[in-house]
C-alpha cells in the first residue's frame, strides 16, 4: 500500500521530507500542511549511514546531489563524500564533506582567459580560488548506544554558502510497545507545501509513539517548542506558517487503519526455486514488499488536537532577515484546536518483481483529507456563495496522490509520484497538479526491501541519491 501513515505524521508534525539542503538528508514537514507525495518522504536510515554504504558503489566514494543555494554563483550541483567513520561496538562518528564545483570552475576559466603570460604569480592567483570557503561544507555526526534500547545522536554542520551553523541532538528510547524520541535543533529546518524552506532558531520536541496494534489502532503524544521567529531561506516577504511561530504546545493524535484484499496471488515455493540446466536456484523477489500481485483497498481515519500554552498569539508583523516587514495577521492561531483527517487508497499490482523484464507494474491511488473542519467550511462557503479564509487554507482542499511504478530491467525500477489538488488555490481554478517527483531505483535483494533511489523534484529543483528501507 501507499504509506497511509503519512497522513497522521503530517498532521502531528513528525514527518521528515527528503532534502539535500542539510547533511541529515531531510527537512521537517510543517505541522498541519497537506502531506507530501510518498516519494518525498525521507529514508528511515540516517544519512551518514547511507553514505557509508552508498560510497561502495560510486567512483572514489563521491555521491552527487542537486539543490539550489541563495548564492547563484555557487550553482546547484554538489558532491558529497564520507571522509571519516571510526566506530566501535556501541559508538560511531561520521564526518562528511561537500564541495560545489561551479564557482571554482567559472573562476578558473575567467582567470585563465585574462592571463597572457604564465608566471608563478598567475599560478598563485589560480590556486587562491581553491581556498574559497564558500565552496566547501562540513558535517559531523556521532551516535552512542547507552543500552540496547537507548541511543543518543549529536550532529553539527557548517554549509559554505551560509554563515550560521546547524546543531542537532536526538535521543531514542524503545519500549515494548512504544517509541520515545526527543529531538532538538538550532536552527530547525522545515519545508512547507509550497516548497519554501524555513529556519526556526530553536525547535525542540518530545514524542511518544505507539506501535501499530493488530487492530490497526495507533496513537501518539508530544510536546513541541519553537523559539525565535522563523526565516524563509529561499523566499522573500513570505508569510511564516503559524505552526512554526514561537510557543510551547502539547499534541495528541490517534489513527485507525484497515485494509482489504480483493484478490492476492500468494508466494509459493515454486516462485522461490527456479529450475535451470545447471540445477535448482533460489530466486526471491528483488523487493520483499513487492513479491505478491494483488488488488486491495486500505483506509485510515484519525484525529489530532493541539493546545498552545505559551504565546498562542504572536505580533502582527515580523522583521525579515533582509530587514523588511511583512504581516502575519492572517496566520493567528488559537490556544486550542482539534481536527479529523483521513485517507483511502486503492492499489493494483501485476507481476512479482523477480524476473529480469516485465515483471512489475503497480499503481497506487490515494485520496487525502488533511483537515475535515477546513473542508467542511469550504463546502459550506461554496454552497452559500460566500468567500472565506478557508479558501486560502491549503488543508481545505482534498488531495489525490498517484504512484506509478514500472520495472525497467532486473532490479531497476522507474517511479513517478504525483499529487493533485482538487480545489482552487494560488489563483488556479479547479483540480491541478501540485507536485510530482521522478525517481529511478535499484533494489538490493540482500536487504530484502532496500534500494538505492535517485530522485528529482521539478517543483523544488532538487534531487539526491538515497538508500531507502521498507518504504511501504
Amino acid at each position: 500500500m501507499a504509506n497511509l501513515r503519512t497522513a497522521m505524521d503530517a498532521a502531528f508534525g513528525d514527518l521528515n521530507v527528503a532534502s539535500p539542503q542539510s547533511f541529515d538528508g531531510y527537512a521537517r514537514h510543517v505541522p498541519g500542511d497537506p502531506a507530501p507525495p510518498d516519494g518525498a518522504v525521507a529514508s528511515r536510515a540516517l544519512r551518514f549511514q547511507q553514505l557509508s554504504l552508498l560510497r561502495n558503489g560510486f567512483p572514489l566514494g563521491i555521491i552527487p546531489s542537486y539543490s539550489p543555494t541563495p548564492r547563484k554563483e555557487l550553482g546547484s550541483f554538489s558532491l558529497q563524500s564520507l571522509l571519516l567513520r571510526p566506530a566501535t561496538a556501541d559508538w560511531w562518528l561520521g564526518v562528511v564533506g561537500q564541495f560545489r564545483p561551479k564557482k571554482l570552475i567559472d573562476s578558473i576559466k575567467k582567470e585563465i582567459s585574462s592571463v597572457d603570460d604564465w608566471e608563478l604569480s598567475a599560478l598563485k592567483d589560480v590556486a587562491k580560488h581553491f581556498l574559497d570557503k564558500s565552496l566547501y561544507s562540513l558535517g559531523v555526526c556521532s551516535q552512542l548506544s547507552l543500552s540496547p534500547s537507548t541511543s543518543v545522536l549529536v550532529g553539527t554542520e557548517q554549509l559554505g554558502e551560509r554563515e550560521r551553523r546547524r546543531h542537532k541532538l536526538m535521543l531514542f528510547h524503545k519500549l515494548p510497545n512504544h517509541d520515545i524520541t526527543m529531538e532538538a535543533a538550532w536552527p530547525g529546518l522545515f519545508l512547507d507545501h509550497s516548497g519554501r524552506y524555513w529556519d526556526v532558531p530553536e525547535s525542540i520536541s518530545l514524542d511518544l509513539l505507539s506501535l501499530v496494534s493488530e487492530s490497526g489502532f495507533r496513537y501518539r503524544f508530544g510536546i513541541h517548542k519553537n523559539g525565535g521567529h522563523p526565516h524563509a531561506t529561499n523566499a522573500t516577504n513570505a508569510e511564516p506558517p503559524s505552526a512554526l511561530m514561537p510557543g510551547l504546545c502539547a499534541k495528541a493524535a490517534f489513527s485507525y487503519e484497515k485494509s482489504k484484499d480483493f484478490w492476492r496471488q500468494k508466494e509459493t515455493k515454486e516462485d522461490l526455486i527456479v529450475k535451470t540446466e545447471k540445477g535448482f536456484f533460489w530466486r526471491p523477489s528483488y523487493d520483499l514488499r513487492l513479491r505478491e500481485p494483488h488488488s486491495a483497498v486500505s483506509a485510515i481515519i484519525g484525529g489530532s488536537c493541539t493546545a498552545w500554552f505559551l504565546n498562542p498569539e504572536f505580533p502582527l508583523a515580523v522583521e525579515s532577515r533582509e530587514g523588511g516587514i511583512f504581516p502575519v495577521a492572517s496566520a493567528k492561531r488559537g490556544p486550542f484546536n482539534a481536527d479529523l483527517f483521513g485517507s483511502v487508497c486503492y492499489t493494483f499490482q501485476l507481476g512479482k518483481f523477480r524476473k529480469y523484464y516485465g515483471d512489475l507494474t503497480r499503481i497506487d491511488a490515494r485520496l487525502d483529507i488533511s483537515s475535515a473542519s477546513a473542508l467542511a467550511r469550504r463546502v459550506f462557503n461554496v454552497l452559500s456563495g460566500s468567500s472565506g479564509s478557508s479558501f486560502r487554507r491549503p488543508s481545505s482542499s482534498p488531495r489525490v496522490n498517484l504512484i506509478f511504478q514500472q520495472q525497467v530491467a532486473g532490479p531497476i525500477m522507474f517511479r513517478v509520484d504525483s499529487k493533485f489538488s482538487l480545489g482552487s488555490l494560488s489563483g488556479r481554478q479547479g483540480p491541478h497538479v501540485e507536485d510530482f517527483i521522478y525517481s529511478l531505483s535499484y533494489s538490493l535483494r540482500l536487504l530484502q526491501s532496500g534500494k538505492v533511489v535517485a530522485w528529482y523534484s521539478p517543483k523544488r529543483k532538487e534531487g539526491m541519491i538515497e538508500l531507502r528501507m521498507f518504504e511501504f
